[in-house]
């Protein structure tokens, strides 16, 4: 359904460091950056983070959530731990369990350094 998403951000520099370690845990490679962009490409899609092109502050979606698809419970709390570390703030409840029986997933949520919501999610 999806092709790639995109989130702003106010420090490229900044938001490359924070990606390239969370998304590390995941075996993404560094993010290629293109002029005021950065780009990490996978099999399976596009996650991007750019200046805003029009020359205004870029904001935080209110009510959204990116979820990053991850292996294993131990694979989203290293990538949790990596978001913390690279300048990320911990958000909700601490990573668990969340649900029970055959829906219950693992669930890892932050905000990266521009206030963007993220979840690490692993399905039970």
């Amino acid at each position: 359904m999806f092709s790639h998403i995109m989130i702003g951000t106010n420090d490229l520099e900044r938001a490359k460091t924070f990606y390239d370690a969370l998304l590390g845990t995941l075996g993404v490679p560094a993010g290629f950056v293109d002029r005021h962009r950065i780009f990490y490409r996978t099999p399976t899609g596009v996650f991007s983070v750019s200046l805003p092109i029009n020359g205004e502050p870029a904001t935080a979606p209110n009510g959204g959530t990116i979820g990053f698809a991850c292996d294993s419970p131990a694979q989203a709390d290293a990538w949790h731990a990596a978001g913390l570390a690279a300048g990320g703030a911990a958000c909700e409840d601490p990573p668990g369990v969340r649900g029970e029986g055959p829906g219950s997933m693992y669930l890892a949520y932050l905000r990266d350094p521009d206030g963007n919501k993220l979840c690490g999610l692993h399905r039970m």
